[in-house]
């Protein structure tokens, strides 16, 4: 037998799609009242936000008319027809948020708009109206929702501790803050204040202070503009690596959102400079033409399609791939280990030059520098980042009076034409590593990752210039192959030729190997072409196979054919290594993302040595 719903059931099914836990909570009610105009909006919560979510904002308020129907199923001030879906802008739109957390939950509701004397209190439970009352309060809105899931209990033992769902809510609090760096954020856990922003619009100032020093400093800046896609923000360099994506963020039109087709670009633009499966540090905001976007696909609005996906992925690919490709990505190495009390140090001492904040015989030129720092501080101004993040100023011994940036900007790069001629080269240690000497650094390259990827990049440009070599091999190998196997063989034949592989079919399930490329002429091993053709047939499976990631999988064989660790190279060898691996846009990875090159500083040998206190 069939039976309709009733209105209270109906509601609470429908939480069920947009309120998962307190997080979801406070989403919907900080988006509303950026919807609302809010330029200061305080979120607070108790116990992880099941007893308390207060949310606070200095928006445009409710008419007093308007605050019932708030409240209902599919009311919204957003749109008003299905039209309106192809141009909507603002965060909500649904009209579900309000009405599904009143139906699982204690709302009480305080609000006025600018123009009226008065405003309103209003309480629902359940979903059903308790009362409406007029109160003086200041302008904007207040809800506060208490008891969440109280009728529901099923769906409330459900929820993790706590303490686990007050970081959902931290970790959504981080980036509103991000994503709305023009907007006054306080975030409130059990009385204590967790994060606060000032609502200036400087994005760097946020990023470090929910990320701290160690990120800020070495994130790089990006912007693009274009009719229907503009770009800006930061992303890190490869040092900034983690196992996971948390720290992949990006914001489409002031959203945080998920897309695949931008997920891929931002791997596949750091693939060359990090290692396998590490993610970057990315903070990017995109403001894309709303026509060409589908933000109605998830309940909570946290995935969207995009109409021009092809465009965007090259976009964001091209842009990402641009900037680290032209910045110099050495890790520096450090000796000093963080002792209690560096780590207590207060913030303006850290922010010091080490040699000025260790130098006595200088003191008034640091006392002069303390005053500056916390000036710039005060101000937070952009200058204050640019002290915080050059760590090139405390690897400098000069304190002459003259600016200290005047001199290192007459340093080049350690990777260019300019610097090449002067690189000293000292010899090799543990048979393994080169050690070079440029300006005041000490630079050390791994033999094996550097030839490693001189190898690689070798058969990639022949592939792609067509301009491969190959090496004959007597006898051919001869391979018996299953019929996956010779599917695979003959999908990526033309990729194979193209790296200077030469097979042939030699009847029934043989095929021979006639000819390698020349690079890889010792890893003409049958066992090893065996391995590389199940990798194809894996992708063949899977359909994700492509002839862009067919030619890297054999490059990366370059690894087995490169020179190993302990192998002794002549000084005229690793000369030769070095100027060849210098001239490649991205010598600093090998092709399975570990780094070729470090560099360590005078400085800080000098203070190992207690040269410098």
């Amino acid at each position: 037998m069939i039976h309709l719903l009733d209105e209270s059931t109906i509601n609470q099914i429908a939480a069920g799609e947009v309120v998962e836990r307190p997080s979801t909570v406070v989403k919907e009610l900080v988006e509303n009242a950026l919807d609302a105009g809010a330029t200061a909006i305080t979120a607070e919560i108790k116990e992880g936000g099941l007893s308390l979510i207060r949310i606070t904002d200095n928006g445009g308020g409710i008419a007093r008319d308007d605050i019932p129907l708030a409240f209902m199923r599919h009311a919204t001030s957003k749109i008003k027809t299905s039209e309106d879906l192809f141009h909507v802008t603002s965060l909500g739109f649904r009209g579900e948020a309000l009405s599904s957390i009143a139906a699982v939950s204690q709302v009480e509701l305080i609000t006025k708009e600018p123009s009226s004397l008065n405003g309103y209190r209003y309480i629902i439970e359940g979903g059903e109206e308790k009362s409406i009352e007029e109160i003086g309060c200041p302008s904007g809105t207040t809800i506060i929702v208490r008891n969440l899931f109280y009728n529901t209990p099923a769906r409330r033992k459900f929820l993790k501790s706590a303490t686990t769902e007050a970081g959902y809510v931290n970790d959504l609090m981080e980036r509103l803050m991000v994503s709305h760096p023009e907007v006054s954020f306080r975030f409130i856990v059990n009385n204590q204040i967790k994060h606060q922003s000032s609502g200036n619009n400087n994005i760097k100032d946020i990023l470090y202070s929910i990320y701290g020093r160690d990120i800020t400093k070495e994130i790089l800046p990006v912007e693009y503009a274009s009719e229907n896609v503009n770009i800006s923000g930061y992303i890190g360099k490869p040092t900034v690596s983690r196992g996971n994506r948390n720290f992949e963020n990006y914001f489409i039109n002031g959203r945080y959102i998920k897309n695949s087709i931008i997920t891929k670009a931002i791997e596949d633009a750091y693939k060359p400079f990090m290692m396998q499966h590490k993610y970057p540090f990315t903070s990017l905001y995109y403001e894309i033409t709303p026509s060409l976007l589908d933000v109605n696909v998830h309940p909570q609005k946290s995935e969207l399609k995009l109409t021009n996906g092809d465009d965007v992925y090259e976009i964001t690919y091209n842009l990402i791939r641009s900037i680290l490709s032209k910045k110099e990505l050495i890790p520096k190495v450090t000796f000093s280990d963080k002792t209690e009390k560096e780590a207590n140090k207060p913030e303006y001492i850290k922010k010091l030059p080490e040699p000025f904040e260790n130098n006595r015989m200088n003191q008034l030129k640091a006392l002069e520098t303390m005053a500056q720092v916390l000036s710039e501080d005060n101000q937070q101004s952009e200058h204050s980042s640019s002290v915080v993040e050059d760590d090139i100023i405390k690897e400098t011994q000069s304190y002459e009076s003259q600016p200290v940036m005047e001199q290192i900007d007459l340093f080049s790069p350690f990777i260019s034409e300019q610097a090449i001629s002067r690189h000293r080269i000292i010899g090799q240690v543990f048979s393994t590593y080169w050690l070079v000497e440029y300006e005041k650094e000490l630079y050390i390259i791994d033999q094996h990752a550097a030839h490693e990827k001189v190898l690689y990049e070798r058969i990639m440009t022949a592939a792609r210039e067509n301009k491969h070599s190959s090496q004959m091999l007597m006898p051919p190998i001869v391979l018996t192959l299953s019929l996956r196997e010779q599917v695979a063989l003959k999908r990526h034949n033309d990729t194979l030729q193209k790296l200077g592989y030469e097979i042939e079919h030699f009847g029934g399930n043989e095929f021979s190997i006639r000819a390698v490329p020349s690079d890889l002429y010792n890893l003409s091993d049958k066992d090893l072409f065996l391995e590389f053709i199940d990798e194809m047939t894996q992708d063949v499976t899977s359909r994700q196979a492509n002839p862009e990631s067919i030619m890297e999988k054999i490059a990366s064989m370059a690894c087995k054919a490169a020179v190993k660790a302990n192998h002794v190279f002549s000084l005229e060898e690793a000369t030769s290594l070095i100027k060849e691996l210098l001239s490649l846009e991205n010598p600093y990875h090998c092709p399975h993302g570990r780094p070729v090159i470090i560099s360590m500083s005078r400085y800080e040998l000098e203070k190992k040595f207690k040269r410098v206190l």
